[in-house]
């Protein structure tokens, strides 16, 4: 059983940053390529980042690349997004996934774990 936590969300102000965490659990974590997503009230779940199983290439959406920084411990089982410059735009709820079959894709049905989500809220 493959089990995705997520931590590190929280309320901050606009221009402000948070680093979200998620630990993996069940399974070789360096085997998976990882992403996070995000969902804002009303909208649908968007990628926002992803990082490749070993080589540690990533990419990112438009509307956070040079804001956002996603990273890999594999050490630790953890994969983290740095958010930098946030605005009241990033609020939603941050979810982070793993996948694999794939590397550093955008599309959620990719993606075959998931975690519960971690809520940010950028006050303006």
């Amino acid at each position: 059983q493959v089990q995705l936590v997520e931590s590190g969300g929280g309320l901050v102000q606009a221009g402000g940053s948070l680093r979200l965490s998620c630990e993996v659990s069940g399974r070789t974590f360096s085997s998976y390529g990882m992403g996070w997503f995000r969902q804002a009230p009303g909208k649908e779940r968007e990628f926002v980042a992803a990082i490749s199983r070993s080589t540690g290439n990533t990419r990112y959406a438009d509307s956070v690349s040079g804001r956002f920084s996603i990273s890999r411990e594999n050490a630790k089982n953890t994969v983290y997004l740095q958010l930098n410059s946030l605005n009241a735009e990033d609020t939603a709820v941050y979810y982070c996934a793993a996948t694999e079959r794939y590397s550093l894709v955008t599309l959620r049905r990719s993606y075959d774990y998931w975690g519960q989500g971690t809520q940010v809220t950028v006050s303006s």
